[in-house]
């Protein structure tokens, strides 16, 4: 069988009304180039049409005029089932304008459908997502009016209660990996992980499907059996593109992307002199946000496992880098990382001179299974009873990613947030915080209005809960939120409570936020 053939030959193999699944981690391992010869084909021919794509996380560029999209948005996809839209923002907006089927599920919920695909199941059994917006009482996850499809039924099995989420069929697998070998195995040797690639190319297989791969080159000789990732056996066409990039938004590869054992000494260097220059990981920035990741680091402990969320969380993964502590606690990511120094940004996912870089499906695995010690992720929102809403904001379609699949069943779940938003700005000097020009809108609110995070089951799961904004801490109690802590510098009557919506509980003495 001769697997490798042109950008259009493997392009072709797609079919009307096939589902697609795109094995992908935003700027990860992302076929850039088949999804753009996809767009090219139907701008040409109007074909393949019908089509409905499936990913974990997301597969663009992050830029708005994307071409990667382009068959998406211009008519030849019915529908869309994506854990997070962060970098699809052709897609989001079609979304937005009811041009197009669009359903939210979360990211390890899809990771594992995938799995479960490749082992012939019809659906997925799971607690992730219960009392959350996937959750049909809900129904949140339905993106538009036109996404009318029942994705995801509540069930009970053995008198517990669950979320059963239906698996498609699918028939097209879009993969980016480094190398083929002369008989057509896959190894993602240099690419910043993995992702489902086995698992994707397994269920598609099965399913009589067309799996397709897009590699920097062809080796001379056969791969080692431990370096394939996806065997030959599994893949029908292979297109070779030396043009591709390790990340969507970076020129060239870097060992210490790609999983190479990096000397701690020397994260540090690569971290400043390379990562901040072509990812940008954390030029926006500010005191105010290092005031809430100074405060969120003290809640680790040495030997924890730990996830780095994105957005402010990345900050407390410097905190560990500049603190010297990068031995000492194990930082992971949704992709499959753990130990090593996770990426921010548009390089969200991708790590430092990890440990291990497993299936992502695996690392899901872990975390809902309250493998985790503690997490840190953002918030949009969170309300007087403790629910946090981290995905959804009018105008603006971001996805929930890993959010759920983390926070669900950590044992302490740590939210790291401003205060306000709108326009807030401030100082962190000699551990005293300063607001400066306060922000248009509280993050405080009398009811959040996505549902990722549920008091309901953190109190089932017995998690503790904190939020961490730059100028108070928050705890969850049986009554709600209690005000714990607030930060040299902040007037805790005009600069917290009079700018809440509702009346919290106050701890007797109020400690002192350490934000050095």
């Amino acid at each position: 069988m001769n697997r490798f053939m042109s950008m259009e030959e493997a392009i072709g193999l797609i079919n009307d009304g096939d589902t697609i699944w795109i094995n992908s981690f935003a700027s990860i391992a992302s076929p850039v180039e088949l999804n753009t010869a996809l767009t090219r084909r139907f701008r040409e021919t109007g074909h393949p049409n019908h089509l409905e794509v499936y990913s974990a996380f997301s597969f663009s560029d992050w830029k708005p005029d994307s071409e990667i999209e382009g068959y998406i948005c211009e008519g030849a996809v019915d529908r869309v089932v994506i854990g997070f839209f962060g970098s699809i923002r052709r897609t989001a907006q079609a979304i937005m304008d009811n041009k197009l089927e669009g359903y939210n599920l979360p990211s390890g919920v899809i990771s594992h459908m995938i799995r479960a695909a490749a082992q012939g199941a019809h659906f997925l059994f799971t607690k992730t997502g219960l009392h959350l917006f996937v959750d049909p009482r809900i129904g949140q996850y339905k993106l538009n009016e036109r996404s009318t499809r029942d994705l995801v039924h509540l069930a009970e099995i053995n008198g517990e209660e669950g979320l059963i989420y239906d698996i498609p069929k699918v028939k097209a697998a879009l993969l980016k990996a480094s190398y083929a070998d002369p008989r057509g195995n896959i190894s993602f040797q240099n690419e910043g992980a993995s992702i489902d690639a086995l698992s994707v190319a397994q269920a598609c297989h099965r399913n009589g499907g067309k799996v397709i791969v897009q590699v920097v080159r062809v080796l001379n000789q056969p791969l080692p059996p431990r370096q394939v990732n996806v065997p030959a056996a599994l893949v029908d066409a292979i297109v070779v593109v030396p043009e591709q990039k390790q990340l969507t938004n970076i020129e060239g590869y870097y060992d210490f992307i790609c999983g190479k054992y990096v000397p701690r000494g020397l994260v540090l260097k690569a971290c400043r002199e390379v990562i901040r220059q072509v990812v940008g990981a954390t030029s926006r920035r500010n005191d105010l946000h290092r005031a809430i990741a100074k405060r969120a680091f003290k809640e680790i402990k040495k030997e924890q496992v730990v996830n780095i969320g994105i957005g402010i969380p990345e900050l407390i993964a410097e905190e560990v880098l500049d603190r010297g502590l990068l031995e000492e606690v194990h930082l992971s990511v949704e992709t499959g990382h753990t130990g090593g120094f996770p990426l921010g940004g548009q390089g969200f996912g991708a790590s430092i001179g990890p440990d291990t870089m497993m299936d992502m499906a695996r690392q899901f695995d872990f975390y809902e299974g309250g493998g985790l010690d503690v997490c840190f992720i953002g918030a949009l929102e969170a309300d007087k009873t403790g629910n946090v809403n981290g995905h959804y904001a009018p105008g603006k379609l971001s996805g929930i990613g890993g959010f759920a699949n983390v926070s669900q069943t950590t044992k302490k779940v740590v939210f790291c947030f401003t205060f306000t938003a709108g326009g807030i700005e401030g100082t962190l000097k000699d551990g005293v915080v300063t607001i400066t020009k306060e922000g248009r809108f509280s993050k405080f609110v009398d009811k959040v209005r996505g549902l990722s995070f549920s008091v309901q089951n953190a109190y089932a799961n017995g998690q503790e809960v904190m939020y961490i904004t730059e100028r108070c801490v928050f705890r969850l109690t049986e009554h709600g939120l209690k005000l714990t802590e607030v930060a040299p510098g902040i007037d805790v009557q005009t600069q917290v409570l009079d700018l809440l919506p509702f009346q919290v509980d106050v701890a007797d003495e109020l400690a002192v936020m350490d934000v050095t």
